[in-house]
């Protein structure tokens, strides 16, 4: 992990499709006045039609480090708000490809993040041209779950719909 300042927490907001992460993650980072890493895989995807490749994963996998190192050095109040990791890569390979490439597991593993939000998949449904799956929620909920726990990770799972869920997910990082 690139990284200057070892008291950097690094606060990950993921899950499922249409379940907020944007927002949320954006969100965070303005109430705690810090930056918020974008989703490097959004800017990527607008013109693929999803029609994603193998080599489309690993240059996201690629990218988001980038973008997430990039902008650790502007973190202010030692906090990261990351709208999505390099775990999004995996779930979607391994789903579309039946695997994921080995330097983007172990990248997984050496990464760390102190939080992560999970946003669970009680949002109504948002048509969005770079989503693909709205009834494949469920699973790919379980999905995270299982990758998150494998990982042994700190997770919250964060429920609740407009400033409820910001509230949950602030008080979330508020216990850490």
């Amino acid at each position: 992990m690139s990284t200057s300042n070892p008291d950097l927490i690094k606060i990950a907001v993921v899950g499922p499709e249409s379940t907020g992460k944007s927002t949320i993650a954006q969100a965070v980072a303005q109430h705690f006045n810090t930056v918020c890493v974008p989703e490097y895989a959004r800017e990527y995807c607008k013109n693929l039609h999803n029609e994603y490749t193998l080599q489309d994963e690993v240059n996201m996998y690629y990218g988001q480090i980038a973008l997430e190192n990039t902008l650790i050095p502007l973190a202010k109040n030692n906090l990261l708000i990351c709208d999505t990791t390099i775990m999004t890569i995996k779930i979607w390979c391994d789903y579309l490809f039946g695997d994921t490439p080995q330097d983007v597991k172990d990248e997984i593993n050496n990464r760390h993040y102190d939080l992560y939000l999970l946003m669970d998949i009680d949002l109504p449904w948002e048509e969005d041209p770079l989503r693909d799956f709205p009834e494949h929620r469920e699973h790919f909920m379980g999905v995270w779950e299982s990758e998150l726990k494998s990982l042994d990770a700190n997770y919250i799972i964060i429920s609740g719909l407009g400033d409820e869920r910001l509230n949950h997910a602030l008080q979330a990082i508020n216990r850490k």
